[in-house]
C-alpha cells in the first residue's frame, strides 16, 4: 500500500484556541485537580480555578511588561510545574511561545532568540540567566524573567493594574490559525529551524489523540506523570491533551531517577522513551540474577512466557498450557513488575525512538501494554499511533483521525493533515524543500502494509553504502543495540567501508552491577576492560542480537567500546537524545579506524 487515510473525529472551529479550555475548566469544575505541584511543605492540589487565576495574573504580566498579541516569548525550563503554567500565560496575553532546551549552549539560545525575535524570556535560573548576558545576545528582549527567583511572583505583581477583561479580550481574539508556537527542531545536521505551529494543530493533535481510544485514560481523577522535557512537542502535546480531558498532571524534572517514583506517584499512564521501559525491564532482571540461580530462572521463565502470550495473542493462538504459565508468571513475577509501575497503569505511551519488538511483547504480555506512535515537530508530535484495539508491535500505527501518510517512489515517508505545521519560520528555501505537493516529506524511510500501519525503516540521510555497494540502514540497528541493559549509546558506520561496524558506549549504571556480578574490581573504568573477554562477550550478545534485524551482508561485524558515554553535555546528542552522527564520526575516527585496522 502506497497511500492510506484516517477518517476526522473531531472538528476544530475557526475561532477556538487552545487556551480556552482553561477558562472553560474554572467555569464548569472549579475545583477539579488538574496539577500536584511540589512545594516546601510537600506536595499541592492545584485546581481548576486556581490555576485560571494564575494563568491571568501571569497573563496579566506579561502585557504590563509590555508583551503584545503576536509577540514571541522564550521560555527555558525543565519539566515543572511553571513551565505548563507560563505557556498558558503567553498564550493567554495573545503571544507566541518559544520553548528552548535547558541545556542548550548560549549559541543555541542566542540563534533561538535571534531568529524568533522574541522580546521576552523567562528562564528557570540565574545560570540560564547568565546565557543571555553575553555579547552578542539580542536586545529585543524586553525582559529576562527567572522562576527561581519568583518569576511568577513578579509577574503577577507587575500586572495588577491591568484589568482582567484586557487577558479575556486577547484570549477572545486568539483564532485556530494564530502562531501559538515556534517549536525549534533538534539541530542534527545544522542550525535549528523553527516550526510554526498554530492553535489548529495543537488542537488537532489534542483531538485526535483524546478521540481515539487511547485517550480514554486521560480522564478527570486520572493521573500522569511528566517527565520528558515539556520543550519537546511529544510530551507537551500529552500534556495539553491531558489538561483539556481534565486528568491531574504531576512534573518531574528528573529523568534519571524517574523509574524510583513510579510507585509514590501510581500514575494511570506513562509517557517516556524506549530506554524508560528498558530500564524497568532492566531493573528487574538485575534483581533477578542478584538474588541467585533460581530468581533467575523464574524471571526468564516469566519473560519468555510474555512475549510468547503476546505473540500468540495476535494470531488468537492462547493455549491452555499458555493461559496457565502466564497465570503462574503474573502471581511471581508480573504483579510485582506493575506494583514497580505503581500498580495503577493502564498502559503507557513511548515515542523519541523505536522500542525493540520484543519489549513491546514483553511489556504487553506483563499487563502494561507500550503504544508506539510516529511523528515529528513538524507533525504536532504524533501523526500515526497503536492504540488499545489497534496494536501491531513492531510498526508505529495507524494515522490518528484526519490524517494521511503515504510512502513516496523512493520509500519516504510522507504526512498530510491538520496537525502538520505551515513551515519554517523566515526560512521559505527550507519550507518549499519540506513539502511535495502539501505533503510534508520526513526524511525518514518506512512502508505501509494492506490495513495501514507504518513501519518505519529508517532515515534516508543516514543511509549507508559500503564498498561492496550494500544498503545498511543504521537506525534498526542501533536500536537494537540499545535494548541491551549494558548499552547505552550505539553508532553503527560503515558507509565506504569493506563491512558495517559499530561504537558502543556501556551504561554507567549497569556498568557497576556488571563489574560485581562478574567479580571485577570496583575501580576498574570502561577503558580498563574494553579489551576483557567477558565484558566484550557480552556485547558480543547484544551485537548478535541486532544482527538479527539485517542481512549477512549488513549485519555487525565488528564493534569497539568508546572511552566515555556519548551525552548531550559533551555535544554527542542533540536534547531530545538523537545522535549527532557527523560529530560523533569526527570526534572518534581513531576508533573508527581501529575496526579497519584489525585483521
Amino acid at each position: 500500500m502506497r497511500e492510506y487515510t484516517s477518517a476526522p473525529t473531531f472538528t476544530v472551529m475557526d475561532h477556538e484556541n487552545a487556551v480556552l479550555s482553561v477558562f472553560a475548566h474554572a467555569e464548569s469544575n472549579p475545583d477539579r485537580v488538574m496539577y500536584s505541584r511540589k512545594e516546601s511543605a510537600g506536595w499541592v492540589d492545584v485546581t481548576a480555578e486556581d490555576f485560571a487565576a494564575l494563568v491571568t495574573g501571569v497573563a496579566k504580566g506579561l502585557i504590563a511588561i509590555g508583551v503584545r498579541p503576536g509577540d514571541r516569548v522564550a521560555l527555558l525550563s525543565s519539566t515543572r510545574f511553571e513551565w505548563s503554567l507560563l505557556d498558558y500565560a503567553i498564550w493567554a496575553a495573545g503571544a507566541a511561545s518559544v520553548p528552548i532546551y535547558e541545556s542548550s549552549s548560549p549559541d543555541q539560545i542566542r540563534w533561538i532568540i535571534e531568529d524568533s525575535g522574541a522580546v521576552a524570556a523567562l528562564v528557570e535560573t540565574a545560570a540560564h540567566a547568565s546565557s543571555f548576558a553575553g555579547d552578542g545576545i539580542p536586545y529585543t528582549l524586553k525582559r529576562i524573567l527567572t522562576i527561581d527567583d519568583d518569576a511568577v511572583g513578579t509577574l503577577i505583581k507587575d500586572g495588577r493594574s491591568i484589568d482582567d477583561g484586557e487577558v479575556f479580550d486577547r484570549v477572545l481574539a486568539l483564532t485556530a490559525e494564530d502562531l501559538a508556537s515556534l517549536v525549534y527542531t533538534s539541530g542534527t545536521t545544522g542550525r535549528p529551524k523553527g516550526c510554526i505551529l498554530t492553535h489548529r494543530n495543537f488542537l488537532s493533535e489534542v483531538r485526535a489523540l483524546l478521540a481515539a481510544s487511547i485517550g480514554d485514560v486521560a480522564r478527570p481523577g486520572n493521573s500522569v506523570l511528566m517527565f520528558l522535557p515539556l520543550a519537546q512537542v511529544l510530551a507537551r502535546a500529552v500534556s495539553l491533551a491531558m489538561f483539556e480531558a481534565g486528568a491531574t498532571q504531576v512534573h518531574l524534572p528528573d529523568f534519571g531517577v524517574i523509574t524510583s517514583e513510579f510507585e509514590r506517584f501510581q500514575p494511570t499512564t506513562i509517557l517516556g522513551v524506549p530506554r524508560v521501559f528498558e530500564k524497568v525491564r532492566g531493573g528487574a532482571a538485575r534483581k533477578a540474577v542478584s538474588g541467585g540461580r533460581l530468581k533467575r530462572r523464574i524471571f526468564e521463565f516469566a519473560e519468555d512466557t510474555a512475549i510468547a502470550w503476546s505473540e500468540a495473542s495476535d494470531n488468537d493462538d492462547l493455549s491452555l498450557r499458555l493461559r496457565f504459565e502466564r497465570a503462574l508468571a503474573d502471581m511471581l513475577v508480573y504483579s510485582k513488575l506493575r506494583a514497580s509501575l505503581g500498580g495503577h497503569c493502564w498502559w503507557a505511551i513511548s515515542g523519541g525512538g523505536a522500542l525493540v519488538p520484543s519489549f513491546g511483547h514483553f511489556f504487553r504480555g506483563i499487563g502494561v501494554p507500550v503504544y508506539e506512535g510516529y511523528g515529528l515537530t513538524e507533525s504536532t508530535a504524533a501523526h500515526c499511533a497503536n492504540i488499545p484495539g489497534a496494536q501491531k508491535i513492531g510498526t508505529v500505527g495507524k494515522p490518528l483521525g484526519g490524517n494521511s501518510v503515504r510512502i513516496a517512489a523512493d520509500g519516504e515517508i510522507e504526512l498530510h493533515g491538520s496537525v502538520v505545521f505551515g513551515g519554517y519560520w523566515r526560512n521559505e528555501k527550507a519550507t518549499a524543500e519540506a513539502f511535495d505537493d502539501g505533503w510534508f516529506r520526513t526524511g525518514d524511510l518506512g512502508n505501509l502494509d494492506e490495513e495501514g500501519y507504518l513501519t518505519v525503516t529508517g532515515r534516508k540521510k543516514d543511509l549507508m553504502v559500503t564498498a561492496g555497494g550494500e544498503n545498511v540502514s543504521p537506525g534498526p540497528l542501533e536500536d537494537r543495540l540499545r535494548a541491551h541493559p549494558l548499552v547505552s549509546q550505539a553508532v553503527v558506520v560503515g558507509d565506504g567501508r569493506p563491512f558495517v561496524g559499530a561504537l558502543l558506549t556501556v551504561d554507567p549504571q549497569e556498568f557497576e552491577e556488571w563489574k560485581s556480578l562478574h567479580g571485577k574490581p570496583s575501580e576498574a573504568s570502561v577503558i580498563d576492560l574494553r579489551d576483557n573477554e567477558d565484558l566484550r562477550g557480552d556485547l558480543q550478545d547484544a551485537v548478535d542480537d541486532a544482527n538479527t534485524v539485517a542481512s549477512h551482508t549488513t549485519s555487525i561485524k565488528r564493534f569497539v567500546i568508546l572511552d566515555r558515554d556519548l551525552t548531550e553535555a559533551d555535544g554527542d546528542l542533540t536534547a531530545t537524545l538523537k545522535i549527532k552522527r557527523r560529530v560523533v564520526t569526527e570526534r572518534f575516527a581513531d576508533d573508527i579506524a581501529s575496526l579497519y585496522r584489525r585483521g
